[in-house]
């Protein structure tokens, strides 16, 4: 087995898409970066490492089997041996995977630079590793609280982050099922259409509103996420940590 050395880690806890767990160039000071002495280093097919990146489910028992307890991190100059910790490549991108002590991936990690080209280097030449597990286990379903890649692609991290708080906030406003609340965000959204949504259902004004914000970011994303937030300590708590502003 191959394992990686002194690797850098910054994890993220509870992502189960892959946009969410962040590159070197998006980790931030805030951000708590602590240094795996030692982890075994897995070489397997795509189908199973997007699993594993985009999913919080149950990792192939015989993959858990081979990694058990021969990782190790450094905390307070203390060697301190890990349950389940790997990291895992398919030869075109890298994760770092900690199921602190469960045998679903809670916390993961990409590498710095340095590392991955070290990564690629060391299983260049090397065979996939087989783990079985069944189809039906790839199959997930993306939804407006966990959505799809392509929503999500070519944003910042503070972009993706204020992109899934409106999200949020529109998910809640479904939940009202208020006619005279969902036009008028829709008409802020597009005032051209402020006659159009009068006569139309709350669902369709809803799906229209959704469909029209799913992609790309823009001012006006963001003028519409403050304005839904507002009054709602959580969500207002949540803009802050992004925009280090108080809403208007």
């Amino acid at each position: 087995m191959l394992y990686l050395h002194d690797v850098w880690v910054n994890w993220f806890e509870g992502e189960e898409n892959g946009y969410n767990v962040c590159s070197f160039h998006e980790w931030r000071k805030t951000d708590t970066v602590e240094l795996l002495d030692q982890a075994p280093l897995l070489k397997v097919n795509t189908p199973l490492f997007r699993y594993i990146e985009n999913d919080l489910a149950e990792i192939p028992k015989n993959l858990l089997d081979d990694v058990f307890q021969k990782s190790y991190v450094r905390r307070n100059h203390e060697r301190i041996q890990l349950e389940y910790c790997f990291i895992l490549t398919d030869g075109n991108d890298i994760l770092a995977v900690d199921t602190i002590g469960y045998t679903l991936p809670i916390r993961k990690s990409r590498l710095i630079p340095r590392q991955e080209r070290l990564v690629y280097e060391m299983v260049e030449n090397e065979p996939f590793t087989e783990y079985v597990f069944s189809k039906e286990e790839m199959m997930k379903e993306h939804h407006i609280l966990s959505p799809e890649p392509l929503v999500m692609n070519g944003l910042t991290r503070k972009e993706r982050q204020l992109k899934q708080l409106l999200f949020m906030a529109l998910d809640q406003i479904k939940a009202s099922e208020n006619p005279a609340q969902i036009r008028y965000w829709y008409t802020e959204w597009n005032p051209e259409k402020y006659h159009e949504v009068q006569v139309m259902k709350f669902e369709q004004i809803w799906r229209k509103l959704y469909e029209e914000m799913k992609l790309g970011w823009t001012n006006r994303h963001e003028l519409i996420c403050e304005g839904l937030i507002k009054g709602q300590p959580f969500f207002e708590k949540l803009w802050e940590l992004e925009n280090g502003q108080k809403v208007n």
